[in-house]
C-alpha cells in the first residue's frame, strides 16, 4: 500500500486577516514532491486557514491514490490535536471543516503528528506565497513549482535511461 505524507500550513496577516493555505504531498518511501496545493482565501483566521490547508493536502493525496495510507504533519498543535480527537472542536467555523477532512481517508489510514514550525518550511513558504498572490489580486500559480520541476526532472531522467529502440522498422 502506498504512504504518503501530507505537510499543511495556514496563516493570516492579522487574526482575521488576509489568509491562505499551503500543502505540499510527499511519497513516504522516496520523498519526492508529488503534489503542491496552496489559495490566498479572503478573510479569515488563521486557524480556519490551516484546516483549509489541511483539506487541500488530504484532497490532493486522495487524487494520487485514493487507496493510501496518509501521514499528516502540521505545526498547528490545534488542528493536530483535534483531528486526532484529543480535544473536542468547538469553534463553528472549524466544525466543518474538521468533518469534511475526516470524510477524505478512511480514520484507520490517517495519522497526525505535530512539528517544530520550523520543520514545515515547504507548506509555509507555499502559504505565504499565497498569501502575496492574493494581494496582488492574483491566483497562487504552481507554474515553477518544486513538484513540477521534479516531475519534468523525473520525466527527462526517464528518457535518457530508456532511449527508443533504433533500427529499422520490423525489427523486433
Amino acid at each position: 500500500m502506498r504512504e504518503f505524507i501530507v505537510e499543511a500550513d495556514g496563516g493570516s496577516r492579522g487574526n482575521p486577516g488576509p489568509a491562505g493555505y499551503g500543502a505540499v504531498v510527499i511519497d513516504a518511501a522516496t520523498g519526492q514532491t508529488l503534489a503542491e496545493a496552496a489559495e490566498y482565501i479572503g478573510v479569515a483566521t488563521n486557524n480556519v486557514a490551516e484546516y483549509r490547508g489541511l483539506l487541500a493536502g488530504l484532497r490532493a493525496a486522495h487524487e494520487l491514490d485514493p487507496t493510501a495510507t496518509v501521514h499528516v504533519r502540521m505545526d498547528s498543535k490545534l488542528v493536530i490535536e483535534q483531528m486526532s480527537g484529543r480535544w473536542k472542536i468547538k469553534h463553528p467555523d472549524m466544525k466543518p471543516l474538521a468533518f469534511e477532512a475526516a470524510r477524505v481517508f478512511p480514520a484507520t489510514r490517517v495519522t497526525y503528528e505535530w512539528m517544530p514550525r520550523e520543520q514545515n518550511k515547504h507548506a509555509d513558504r507555499l502559504a505565504n506565497e499565497a498569501m502575496d498572490a492574493g494581494k496582488r489580486g492574483e491566483p497562487w500559480s504552481p507554474a515553477a513549482s518544486t513538484a513540477e520541476l521534479a516531475a519534468a526532472d523525473a520525466r527527462a531522467a526517464r528518457a535518457v535511461a530508456e532511449p527508443e529502440p533504433s533500427g529499422p522498422p520490423g525489427d523486433a
